[in-house]
């Protein structure tokens, strides 16, 4: 990975943090049963998952 890629990447898991806490937030669990939105850590893991994959579809490979 080229430094770009790795630099676009990571903005793409700090912004899909950001979302996913503010899911939780602000929509989240109100029984507590929901497995990902019932805490703020799993809220936050998973949208920096989704960000990251998302972010890295931006990145374009070098061709040989």
């Amino acid at each position: 990975m080229t430094q770009k890629a790795i630099i676009i990447t990571g903005i793409g898991i700090v912004v899909g943090a950001m979302g996913g806490y503010l899911y939780y937030h602000f929509v989240g669990c109100a029984s507590g049963s929901c497995a990902i939105t019932s805490k703020p850590v799993n809220s936050t893991l998973y949208g920096s998952l989704l960000g990251g994959l998302l972010f890295n579809i931006f990145v374009k490979e070098e061709r040989k």
